[in-house]
């Protein structure tokens, strides 16, 4: 059975970095694409990073440069990163894996029906 189980959020003050893991027992790591994404209350989920087998990755606008995704794929785990954060990152995050698209695919997955697999969420808030 596939469980995706996300780890870390909390409460932090604006400029702060926390640091958000997701463990993927049963998932079939190297055959997965990987995704976080993050949904405000009463909004739609968005997304915020994708990253394949290879450690290829890609950002949303809004966290380019302060957010990094990495993969450790001997234990299937996975990690967001977030440095200098911002009230407005206050959401719920999950992660997400991809079991449709080849690992080694360049091809950025953005979209939350992209995904197969997702975890329960971790709560973040930034108090300004």
């Amino acid at each position: 059975q596939v469980q995706l189980v996300e780890s870390g959020g909390g409460l932090v003050q604006t400029g702060d970095s926390l640091r958000l893991s997701c463990a993927a027992p049963g998932l079939p790591w190297l055959r997965s694409t990987m995704g976080w994404f993050r949904q405000p209350p009463g909004l739609e989920r968005e997304f915020v990073g994708w990253m394949n087998w290879n450690g290829v990755t890609s950002y949303a606008e809004s966290v380019k440069g302060r957010f990094t995704i990495s993969r450790t794929n001997t234990n299937n785990t996975m990690s967001l990163q977030m440095n200098s954060l911002k009230p407005e990152d206050t959401d719920v995050y999950y992660c997400a894996a991809d079991l449709k698209t080849p690992a080694w695919s360049l091809v950025q997955k953005r979209r939350v029906t992209d995904y197969d697999y997702w975890g329960q969420g971790t709560q973040v808030t930034v108090s300004s």
